[in-house]
């Protein structure tokens, strides 16, 4: 007998507590994966070699993926490759890179706090360069986020160093790029196909300037501390550096997709916010970075205005209105 639209099998059961809990749970793992990231650059993979082995890990597990799920994504257009490669060239190997740069240098929390200013950025671009309509509470969060981060590095005496800084910057410009990009090449792709060629072309960028081939093997093998309050525990570096491929790159990808199905894009950008809060909170309990008062009054200031900012544009209706869930299907994978 054939399903009709209303038969049981043929419905989707969403649940937003479900959603809620992958994207937290997503969240944690990225907020984690800052401090096991730190511990791996400072036992002597460089941030370079370090972005080539998450992105070349996240396009071979995106691959198997697909081998079995979807082998039509193998195919795509020309036009759909060239948007690939400008999104994993510009957006997804020049985040990642610069991201390990800035949490080499700077508190990961505080890194990760400049990086989500993308958010505003990508408001601001929609506003600028493409004429979307925004609501003026954008103004609000652009103030927040800029008194808030003057705030955070404390710009009157300041100890913070430029070069990580302008690192975390250039996360967020290219954080931005990607979203803005990649929120156009996910209307023609599924989210995991984007996932593969743009770690495809992020890890061709990388296999030639990272030098990965200097990477002596016997580093990774070597014995490194947790550091911090785990000082007393020592790991083969390769422990870590698995954690980073997987459980700190691809599962949190994993994770917040899966929770696109049950909770709308701006839902999911909200909650993804936490990741600040996981990165700091495991950062001050492991690596012992900690915040002033009034450096914590100021990052929930930035916070408040990342959020007020994921909800000041004004999307356009979906093209087929009846199926409503084609909009939330609209963004690029997550990015740590």
């Amino acid at each position: 007998m054939t399903e009709t639209p209303s038969s049981p099998a043929s419905v989707r059961v969403k649940s937003g507590a479900r959603g809620a809990l992958y994207v937290l749970l997503g969240t944690a793992l990225f907020g984690i994966n800052g401090s096991v990231a730190k511990v791996v650059i400072g036992a002597g993979v460089s941030p370079a070699q370090l972005t080539f082995f998450r992105v070349l890990s996240t396009a071979v597990i995106a691959g198997l993926v697909l081998l079995v799920s979807d082998r039509a994504q193998f195919r795509p257009s020309r036009r759909q490759l060239g948007n690939l490669a400008a999104l994993g060239i510009g957006g997804l190997a020049m985040i990642q890179w610069l991201y390990a740069v800035a949490i080499s240098i700077l508190p990961v929390g505080v890194a990760l706090l400049i990086e989500y200013t993308a958010v505003v950025l990508v408001a601001l671009a929609s506003w600028l360069i493409f004429n979307e309509r925004v609501h003026p509470r954008l103004w609000f969060a652009i103030g927040a986020v800029l008194v808030g981060l003057a705030v955070v590095a404390q710009v009157w005496d300041s100890n913070l160093r430029l070069l990580g800084v302008v690192a975390a910057f250039g996360a967020a410009i290219t954080y931005a790029f990607y979203f803005i990009m990649g929120e156009r090449v996910v209307a023609s792709m599924p989210p995991m196909a984007v996932a593969f060629w743009a770690s495809v072309f992020a890890s061709g960028f990388w296999g030639i300037f990272s030098a990965w081939w200097s990477l002596d093997p016997a580093t990774l093998t070597a014995n490194v501390s947790l550091s911090g309050a785990l000082e007393a525990v020592v790991v083969p570096v390769w422990l870590p550096l698995l954690f980073v491929i997987t459980l700190g790159a691809f599962a949190p990808f994993v994770l917040i997709f899966t929770a696109l199905g049950h909770l709308s894009a701006t839902a999911v950008g909200i909650l993804a916010s936490s990741e600040v809060l996981f990165a700091f909170i495991v950062a001050w309990a492991w690596l012992g970075e900690k915040l002033t008062p009034l450096q914590v009054a100021g990052a929930i200031l930035v916070l408040l205005g990342i959020v007020v900012a994921q909800t000041a544009r004004t999307r356009p209706e979906p093209a087929h209105p009846e199926r409503p869930e084609d909009a939330t299907l609209e963004v690029p994978p997550a990015v740590p």
